[in-house]
């Protein structure tokens, strides 16, 4: 039995998340099918993150285990080969005997893209924000998650989840020409969480949240306080460390 690493980008536009969904198309399930055929036995791939639909990955990661003895390039070849355009797979590894892709991570680092103007081209990878924002209010909210917090007024209820504790070790917002991009480093995260923390913010950069209540959204530990979630299509798993 082999232990095998996938590194794996998507468009999600057109997919129902990462995991597998009765009702629609998954990354998990195209990849799952095309591993079945190469490798000739039943797969059981694991992510490390569930992307929601519509968002995007340039770095997801996934691992499963073969008895296959086909090597790592003809692995990949394989893969790239049968699958569609909106997945290819960058890189093949084995890896140590129980490597799990999700419960081995120690990170997951998310960039969130907001355009300063609207685009034809660019509308299924980014959120026009057609408000004036204040990037010092932004990132004064922003800094404020860093550290070990409870995150239940930033996402979706779920009640298989124990708890709603992350260790955010990175979260700050910047602006490059034409974008604001927020980017977000952490142990885990929730549910919807990323798309929550960007509306919230966004509505304090707006200056429709006061900066001086955001401790309380957080304290609360109730989603109905928070913002809106910004749409999926902004955002983006950039990178999964281990």
């Amino acid at each position: 039995m082999r232990d095998i690493k996938l590194l794996i980008e998507y468009d999600g536009s057109n997919f129902v998340g990462w995991q597998s969904q009765i009702n629609g198309r998954s990354v998990q399930d195209e990849i799952t099918k095309v591993l079945d055929q190469i490798l000739q036995e039943s797969i059981n791939l694991i992510g490390a993150g569930r992307t929601d639909a519509g968002v995007h990955a340039r770095g997801q990661v996934a691992s499963l285990r073969t008895n296959s003895h086909l090597g790592v390039g003809s692995i990949l070849s394989g893969l790239n080969g049968i699958l569609p355009e909106d997945i290819y797979i960058h890189a093949v590894e084995e890896v140590a005997e129980g490597f799990s892709a999700r419960y081995d991570a120690r990170e997951r680092l998310y960039k969130y893209y907001c355009a300063m103007k609207p685009t034809a081209i660019g509308r299924h990878y980014q959120w026009y924000v057609k408000y004036d924002l204040n990037m010092t209010a932004m990132n004064a909210v922003a800094s404020q998650i860093v550290g070990e917090h409870d995150f239940e007024s930033f996402c979706k209820f779920e009640p298989e989840v124990r708890h709603h504790r992350c260790v955010i070790s990175r979260s700050s917002w910047k602006e490059i020409p034409g974008m604001y991009v927020y980017e977000i480093r952490g142990n885990r995260f929730l549910h919807g969480m990323v798309r929550a923390l960007v509306g919230t913010m966004i509505d304090v950069g707006r200056g429709f949240i006061p900066v001086s209540t955001f401790r309380e959204i957080i304290n609360a530990k109730d989603r109905r306080k928070a913002g809106m979630a910004a749409p999926p299509q902004g955002l983006f798993l950039e990178e999964v460390t281990y």
